[in-house]
């Protein structure tokens, strides 16, 4: 596994993969190594078929201030630099919205700009009552690209987009649930027994159909309206899977099913 100072890897259950962002003395603000090794870390985790699920969370008090500011001066110092970070950023957000398993921010404090990229990049939002979001390139002079406003727009509608983005406002735990921002809102203590609970129960499914669902979903988020040959032939396949003949004849049994891999069971 690809290993960085700022970027941490644990298993915390079977199944269940956690990466954290580490820098928690600049709020895990994320610096360039960070951006471009995302991908890299991921890539590598997608191949691993025992995942269920994963989890993004930040090292301490924050999820991430966003990117780290102090670096500024020296990746945007030229059209080509800032050319480079910035498709670094795009492929790592591009990387977490394509993951092949489920993804779950797991958000304490600040969440902001590009931090907030990543966390909207995930399937799902957890957080405690201390989180606090904003998209602020408008207090930097700065533009965001297409692809990022509409993966905000998709998640909180045009009004409640235009009102985080125009005003660059901090936005609380509470008010971010109403707009759809966030899934859960938890007290402080909670957070992280919730989002275990959630993913945990994730562990028992179907990782086929997990997999192909979450193919789906990313499809939609990508654009795609109507079935496709390939989806078509996605829905089909699964009654033939293994996992189906587990899970119907389970049914059937009256108990629970097992979708482990016989060929690696004890």
């Amino acid at each position: 596994m690809i290993e960085t100072p700022n970027l941490l890897i644990d298993r915390p259950e079977p199944g269940i993969a956690r990466l954290t962002l580490s820098q928690p003395a600049r709020r895990n603000a994320l610096n360039a190594a960070m951006w471009a090794a995302i991908p890299k870390i991921l890539t590598e985790l997608a191949e691993d078929t025992t995942l269920r699920a994963l989890i993004l969370t930040g090292d301490g008090e924050h999820f991430a201030a966003g990117a780290d500011i102090s670096e500024f001066a020296t990746l945007y110092s030229t059209p080509k630099s800032a050319a480079k970070i910035s498709a670094d950023i795009q492929r790592a957000f591009h990387t977490i919205a394509a993951f092949p398993m489920p993804t779950i921010a797991m958000i304490r404090g600040a969440c902001i700009g590009g931090g907030c990229g990543l966390a909207l990049c995930c399937d799902l939002r957890f957080v405690d009552t201390t989180a606090k979001f904003a998209i602020t390139p408008a207090k930097l002079g700065l533009v965001y690209p297409f692809g990022d406003i509409a993966r905000l727009i998709d998640a909180v509608g045009v009004a409640n987009a235009s009102d985080i983005m125009l005003s660059a406002r901090i936005i609380k735990a509470k008010p971010a649930r109403k707009m759809g921002l966030v899934h859960r809102v938890v007290g402080v203590d909670a957070l992280e027994e919730e989002v275990m609970t959630y993913v945990e129960a994730m562990t028992a499914l179907s990782p086929e159909s997990l997999r192909v669902t979450k193919s789906m979903i990313t499809a939609y988020r990508d654009g795609q309206r109507m079935d496709t040959p390939e989806t078509d032939a996605q829905f089909l396949a699964g009654f033939s899977s293994k996992d189906f003949g587990e899970g119907f004849r389970a049914f059937l049994e009256k108990r629970k099913p097992d979708f482990r891999d016989k060929t690696s069971r004890p």
